[in-house]
């Protein structure tokens, strides 16, 4: 009858670390499954529905405010950050020059206006004349020399008259434009919105088409979310969008949808545009920037400013 051989002290070292090392390696592959299973369900259940950045601003259509006249700054209402309504008075210019130009403008008009009433006289009394004397012209009392005379007097009275109207409607523009002149001196705001970046001061100068001050419209704010271009396959204009401030923090979320996107990168548009034709090309991803429009009613509840930071999440299930 045979009897095993007992194990030594060396096969029995060598079995345990063998045995370890297949537990570690079970345990990592278990760990690289879940790793692959959760990040799995992460693809199916967000991943492939959602596309987001961190590199996106608010930005806004702002007015820039300038003058159409040159003039004397008499009077600035506004300042920096202050809230104005379309319409409000935001400086005022010297009038002095503008109420003269008018009222030569009304001088000349009234004096306009009684030329062409003398002339408006004159014709219609070459017309009397010139019908009394055609009655006399069959009785010989007059030639037909001195009926051809009056009747060139009649003309010559039209084409007064008419020169006259011309006069009238001439010094009638004149006076339209000086009217629009005095009111220009008043300058107003053309958006609600807050005022910023105002360069006027009091006692200034100015000169049409110099910017005196910034109107922001902050209650039409929008955000440019400048996405990579290899995110941008399945998003379309309308779908919801769910954005963070860093002004507020994720405690404030606003909601929006994508209005559209810009007609190139911020690359194509810059002031030195990339040379791709060259030797040394390489390729870069780009950024598109996508416009959202925000909800107007959290706008006025947490209201932003242009250039505030923003995270931006896109949902691509709705594919409108």
């Amino acid at each position: 009858m045979s009897q095993s051989m007992p194990l030594s002290n060396t096969d029995v070292s060598v079995s345990q670390p063998s045995n370890k090392r297949k537990h570690l390696f079970a345990l990592l592959a278990i760990a690289i499954a879940a790793v692959g299973g959760g990040y799995g369900m992460y693809w199916k259940m967000i991943g492939s529905r959602f596309v987001s950045t961190d590199n996106a601003y608010t930005d806004a259509d702002v007015a820039t405010v300038t003058s159409q006249v040159e003039g004397l700054v008499a009077e600035v209402k506004v300042g920096n950050s202050q809230k104005v309504a379309r319409g409000d008075i935001l400086l005022k210019l010297d009038d002095t020059d503008a109420v003269l130009a008018m009222r030569q403008a009304q001088a000349d008009l009234a004096r306009a206006q009684a030329q062409e009433a003398a002339a408006r006289s004159s014709l219609e009394r070459a017309g009397i004349d010139l019908q009394r004397r055609k009655a006399l012209v069959g009785t010989g009392a007059i030639s037909g020399d001195e009926l051809t005379q009056i009747k060139d007097g009649s003309n010559n009275a039209l084409a007064a008259l008419n020169a006259a109207v011309a006069s009238v409607a001439l010094a009638q523009a004149r006076l339209d434009r000086a009217k629009v002149d005095l009111g220009r001196t008043v300058i107003r705001a053309p958006v609600d919105g807050v005022v910023a970046r105002r360069q006027v001061q009091l006692g200034q100068r100015v000169q049409p088409s110099i910017p005196l001050l910034s109107v922001v419209p902050v209650q039409d704010i929008y955000v440019n979310a400048n996405f990579k271009e290899v995110q941008l396959e399945r998003v379309r204009p309308g779908q919801p969008v769910e954005l963070v401030s860093d002004l507020y923090g994720s405690k404030v979320i606003y909601h929006g949808v994508v209005a559209g996107f810009d007609g190139g990168t911020g690359a194509a548009f810059s002031l030195i545009p990339a040379q791709n034709a060259t030797g040394n090309w390489i390729k870069v991803v780009q950024r598109l920037p996508v416009r959202v429009r925000l909800d107007d009613a959290e706008l006025v509840a947490h209201p932003l400013r242009v250039g505030l930071s923003m995270d931006v999440t896109v949902d691509l299930r709705n594919k409108s």
